[in-house]
């Protein structure tokens, strides 16, 4: 049996720019933070003749052309796979539709399961730009590439991503004390919101593809502000690079209407009164996770639990999208 994992990721600054509307005019820049919560894909061969695939539903199929599963259609097909003989089923750490990219974490999981059953290595890169080409170009979901990139790679890592399409990618420069720290002073806080990116994504891809000046200055602001946090980090400025986040938080809520809802403000009020040095909602927006820097992390648990919302604690991970058994 084969069985791969893929991680989650938080984004650290820059977030948004990575969607083609805007980085093929403008370049984009972010960097984000693999965590070791993730999305799991076991594969291996069966009796039967049939594709059988687990997730949310199951699907019993002749060929994989049949599937119902977008993503998993289009990875057999890029593989030259028919999926005869062969199971597969996932499971994940955090639900979908919570902003830490699941998607991505899904895709390259299932690439990487793929390879792994032609007997087949694959760089982090290609991996990341096989999912991009799948997630984007084949099923022309309104998405950055982020998710897929700092999956495959993780780490704390900076991307820059260029008007022809390519995306460099370097680990962040941060030493060891500030890593402990960070890791040890970033809480995530679940809002019990679930919901999809894709209309939240698409109001900012077509603001940004029709050059609403307002759109593309709001993610030129993004942007230097994702350089702004690679500063703050790298010299080890950690109540700066919170700063930053409410920052980046008070722009994106302006990218649309569905960012923000009531119950998001109040909590955000309620954690910059209880200990909060910064913080944002994590991913599109609109519900999934919240995510604040704080040196009084007790005092934060204790308002943000009591109001009902649910702790997830994490670390880094390093290793990316991997296999772990074979």
């Amino acid at each position: 049996m084969i069985i791969t994992r893929s991680p989650l990721r938080i984004s650290l600054g820059g977030g948004g720019t990575d969607l083609p509307s805007y980085y093929r005019n403008h370049s984009g820049f972010l960097i984000a933070a693999a965590i070791d919560k993730y999305v799991y894909l076991t594969l291996h061969q069966t009796f039967v003749a049939d594709l059988i695939v687990k997730y949310s539903k199951l699907e019993r199929v002749a060929s994989a052309s049949e599937l119902q599963h977008p993503i998993i259609r289009e990875a057999m097909k890029l593989l030259d796979l028919d999926g005869k003989y062969l199971e597969l089923a996932s499971m994940a750490d955090i639900p979908a539709g919570t902003g830490l990219g699941s998607s991505g974490s899904f895709t390259t999981a299932l690439l990487k399961a793929l390879h792994a059953h032609k007997k087949g290595l694959i760089h982090p890169r290609d991996l990341a730009e096989q999912a991009c080409h799948i997630e984007i170009d084949l099923l022309k979901e309104p998405i950055g590439k982020q998710d897929q990139y700092i999956a495959a790679y993780g780490g704390l890592t900076c991307f820059q991503f260029l008007p022809n399409g390519d995306v460099q990618a370097e680990p962040l420069k941060i030493d060891q004390e500030t890593l402990y720290n960070l890791e040890d002073n970033l809480l995530l806080f679940f809002t019990g919101y679930s919901r999809s990116a894709s209309g939240i994504l698409k109001d900012q891809d077509d603001k940004t593809k029709s050059n609403a000046q307002e759109m593309i200055d709001n993610l030129h602001f993004t942007k230097d502000l994702g350089y702004q946090s690679k500063e703050a980090l790298e010299t080890g400025d950690l109540r700066r690079f919170a700063e930053l986040m409410k920052v980046h938080w008070e722009r994106k809520r302006k990218r649309s209407g569905g960012m923000s809802n009531a119950d998001i403000d109040k909590w955000y009020d309620l954690a910059l009164a209880n200990g909060a040095l910064g913080g944002k909602i994590i991913g599109a927006g609109g519900g999934g996770f919240l995510m604040f820097y704080s040196e009084e992390k007790a005092k934060l648990r204790h308002a943000l639990t009591n109001a009902g919302l649910k702790e997830v604690r994490f670390r880094f991970d390093f290793a990316g999208t991997s296999v772990v058994n074979q």
